[in-house]
């Protein structure tokens, strides 16, 4: 017999299953997606320290293009092996391994491989109203750089995603102008950065 415990572990992960699945399905209809942000950064006592806007693009399957304006510049974009992260203030280009860029940049998930969503994270999922449906993202590894991530839908559009790190800082990305599933060049996708920056290779 089944103590309650081991039957309440069993339907907490067949939940996370349930849940993950849902959200890969969402988020495998998407053949591209493209929006501008506003990023907006909170410490662990509630007050804001940052706030940047942006344009992010994607299309599946991996190509990423991530575009944030100053005070803050930088860009990120991925070829679907490699993530190229460019700091102009830096002179900097670091070139990542695309596995280990999902930690640090949630929003490659709309280009990524999602079918193994729950090998990653305990996933939950809660609907609010008809139109409204939430996932928080529990990465399973201790290595993680975040601890949560949620994502909000609103009719099948994510409208936003919040991220918290292991120093209490949220992160909350709210999307506008968002375009679903149209045609994205694939010249979108590359980067171009100054003869004489420094390019250091992570992994890559």
């Amino acid at each position: 017999m089944l103590s309650l415990g081991t039957a309440m572990a069993e339907e907490s992960a067949e939940q996370s299953r349930e849940a993950a699945s849902e959200l890969a399905s969402i988020l495998k209809s998407y053949e591209s997606y493209q929006a501008n942000f506003i990023q907006i950064v909170v410490n662990e006592n509630g007050s804001r320290v940052q706030e940047t806007q942006g344009e992010l693009k994607a299309k599946r399957p991996g190509l990423f293009y991530w575009e944030t304006s100053a005070p803050l510049p930088q860009f990120i974009v991925s070829n679907g092996e490699t993530v190229e992260v460019y700091d102009p203030d830096l002179e900097q280009v670091t070139i990542h391994k695309l596995d280990d860029r999902v930690q640090t940049t949630p929003a490659l998930l709309l280009s990524g491989e999602v079918g193994n969503l729950n090998e990653t994270y305990k996933v939950s999922q809660r609907r609010i109203g008809e139109n409204t449906q939430e996932f928080t993202l529990i990465p399973r590894s201790p290595d993680s750089l975040f601890t949560s991530l949620r994502l909000s839908f609103f009719k099948g559009e994510l409208q936003e995603m919040r991220m918290k790190d292991s120093l209490s800082q949220l992160s909350i990305l709210s999307f506008d102008d968002i375009r679903l599933n149209e045609t994205v060049d694939a010249s979108a996708f590359t980067l171009e950065y100054p003869d004489g920056v420094d390019i250091i290779r992570d992994g890559a």
